[in-house]
């Protein structure tokens, strides 16, 4: 399986960029290539091999994160795309969890972690779907057990990570006119979940650099029987 690894970030934290960097070069991918999207000085990254920096002028629009995302998609030469901010670290065995899995997906997701090793929004409900809005949104209780495989519909994929084919983010860009903060995640899922199915990957693992709170509690068997019973 061949990557393209996408990176946004704005150069504010050349600690977390280099460990991300380094992270990726551990798995020891034969055919791999990293697209940094940002204002990025190069004479801060430690190692520049197999590195695509696109300079990207942060003033035009501040959280311009979904321009940043389609130029990754643009420069990408191959067929699987990891996107994610440069707070992201590839865990250990990334790539072999990969292999496992195998490359018969269009979007998939893998365990995400904060460094507390609490689960992140890794494999989430969206709470506001007309089905079940009165079964979840009372205490956001939307992260799936990792088994559940069949409620693509009515999920989103957190814009911080996730893994997709070349040709379907081509289909599917994000929408250039929503900012950081303005829920583009949401609508590029309510979007692609038409089409795509969301898949999911038990045998990888990226963590979070940083905390970030989830917002999303684990869902409860009754919650979940009562959603299944809803659709």
């Amino acid at each position: 399986m061949d990557f393209s690894f996408g990176i946004i970030s704005n150069g504010g934290n050349y600690n977390y960029l280099n460990k991300l960097i380094e992270s990726i070069n551990n798995q020891k991918i034969k055919n791999s290539e990293i697209i940094i999207v940002g204002n990025v000085d190069k004479e801060y990254i430690l190692d520049k091999r197999n590195i695509n920096f696109i300079n990207f002028e942060e003033n035009i629009k501040k959280g311009w994160i979904t321009k940043k995302k389609n130029l990754i998609t643009a420069n990408s030469k191959f067929e699987n795309i990891v996107f994610m901010h440069d707070y992201l670290l590839l865990q250990k065995n990334w790539y072999k969890g990969y292999i496992k899995f195998g490359n018969n997906f269009d979007i998939t997701m893998n365990k995400i972690i904060n460094p507390n090793n609490t689960r992140y929004r890794d494999w989430t409900l969206w709470p506001h779907n007309e089905n079940f809005i009165d079964e979840i949104i009372k205490d956001n209780a939307c992260l799936l057990p990792y088994s559940v495989l069949d409620l693509s519909k009515y999920m989103y994929i957190s814009g911080a990570y996730w893994v997709a084919k070349r040709n379907v983010m081509e289909e599917f860009p994000l929408d250039e006119d929503l900012l950081w903060g303005q829920g583009e995640d949401v609508e590029w899922s309510k979007r692609i979940r038409s089409k795509y199915e969301f898949n999911f990957n038990k045998y990888s693992k990226t963590k979070l650099q940083k905390h970030k709170n989830p917002e999303f509690k684990k869902i409860s068997k009754k919650q979940l029987k009562n959603i299944y019973h809803n659709l």
